[in-house]
């Protein structure tokens, strides 16, 4: 079984590596590629990965080449994790909407619009690659923002779902908190990637997240860094990053006066790639846990185990085509829910009847993705207004059309319309 890894030299890609390690058995991965065109630092990464594997083991083997499609011709799988723009860009989506009192984030309001209007053309032309060489191969995106890119790969007639690791999480830290093993919970999830409530979770049947709520509630209201109150208001547990619309203008209050977490995160990653290059290192480091994505190789391990061999967990969280699962949204929207995949791809699981509270705002959002992915698709700052105009965290002309000139002219060298 090759799997190819589009983006092998980000510093996640440790992570990955040891989940493959560990669960060899759910999915037998027998030839790795990861493909980077920054080469120094896929050298690196490589180098470490293969430890890795001896450490635990493992007898398959890992290439690096910048050749994407030398990397991708007869995988099985391709894992989509790339940043376009790398850090820097990241560092500008955090950083310019604040100066129209708008949060600054890299994959919603107009920090994401930028994310994506980067990023869609160039998972579009790997994806064709793809497909011209290994055309029965599944495309696993976790390359934010997830559901807008997903979205661009189904459209386009691409065998692909979308992946995230919120939901792994949350079922991880709740599993903790009620001392179980997290098999045994299954979270009713409900939303859109990065727009997510946790409605139930069930326990041998039962709905325990009531009594997860009144027994731990200030916990994960602190991890949330929401109000205890809220939740119980809400009955739910919202995702993390619904924080900047339940109290944006807290958020962009914080964000104009302490660091970005793009500064945050570049200084880890040379801390890591530091720590990367010690040939003495044959596990990912405790620092690792730093960067985000936690439980990020269980879930993709997960998922390409069910699409490529019907292992792994029958039911998933993933980001597919509504298909009339969420009767307020267009079929063709890009949903995330549990599912049932396996190798003919993920079939959404029925959904309780969603609180109008939550899917008005995923009607908002849906409507802005739609424009967002035409502005990537085809560019042009009307487009670009359009998008901004209809996001519910900007929603007002003035400052759509500032955001527009500020998006284009921090973008342009990544925006060939521009």
């Amino acid at each position: 079984m090759k799997l190819t890894v589009v983006g092998g030299g980000s510093t996640y890609t440790p992570e990955l590596i040891d989940g493959i390690a560990r669960l060899r058995d759910t999915l037998p991965v027998t030839e790795l590629v990861l493909t980077d065109p920054a080469t120094d630092r896929l050298e690196l990464i490589g180098a470490l990965s293969r430890r890795i594997l001896a450490r635990q083991g493992h007898p398959g083997t890992i290439t690096t080449t910048a050749d994407l499609d030398a990397a991708v011709d007869g995988a099985d799988a391709v894992l989509l994790q790339l940043r376009v723009g790398g850090q820097a860009a990241r560092q500008q989506d955090e950083t310019w909407p604040l100066d129209c009192g708008c949060v600054g984030q890299e994959t919603t309001g107009a920090g994401g619009l930028a994310k994506a209007l980067r990023t869609v053309p160039v998972v579009l032309d790997i994806a064709e690659r793809v497909r011209r060489a290994s055309p029965d191969a599944w495309i696993i995106d976790f390359t934010n923002p997830v559901g807008v890119v997903t979205r661009a790969l189904l459209q386009a007639g691409h065998k692909a779902l979308g992946l995230c690791n919120v939901a792994i999480g949350l079922q991880r830290k709740f599993a903790a908190l009620l001392g179980t093993d997290p098999a045994d919970l299954h979270l009713d999830h409900v939303g859109l990637n990065h727009l997510t409530w946790e409605t139930a979770v069930r326990k041998d049947g039962e709905d325990v997240l009531p009594a997860l709520l009144s027994a731990h509630g200030d916990t994960i209201a602190a991890d949330l860094r929401l109000p205890r109150p809220l939740l119980d208001r809400l009955g739910v547990v919202p995702s993390y990053y619904l924080r900047y619309f339940y109290a944006h203008d807290e958020v962009v209050r914080e964000m104009r006066t302490k660091p970005s977490r793009a500064a945050e995160v570049a200084d880890m990653e040379r801390r890591l790639l530091a720590l990367y290059a010690d040939p003495a290192l044959d596990e990912k480091p405790d620092l690792l846990s730093q960067r985000g994505g936690a439980y990020y190789s269980e879930a993709a391990v997960d998922l390409a185990a069910a699409l490529l061999r019907g292992a792994g967990s029958r039911h998933q969280v993933v980001n597919t085509l509504n298909n009339g699962t969420l009767p307020f949204l267009p079929d063709d929207a890009v949903i995330e829910v549990q599912a049932t995949v396996g190798p003919k791809g993920a079939t959404p699981l029925p959904v309780a009847s969603v609180d109008p509270l939550f899917s008005g705002l995923m009607a908002s959002v849906t409507t802005y993705e739609n424009l967002a992915l035409e502005a990537a698709l085809h560019g042009g700052r009307d487009r670009v207004f359009r998008a901004l105009l209809a996001h519910p965290l900007i929603g007002q002309y003035e400052y759509a059309d500032r955001l527009t000139d500020d998006l284009i002219a921090h973008n342009r060298e990544h925006l060939t319309w521009a």
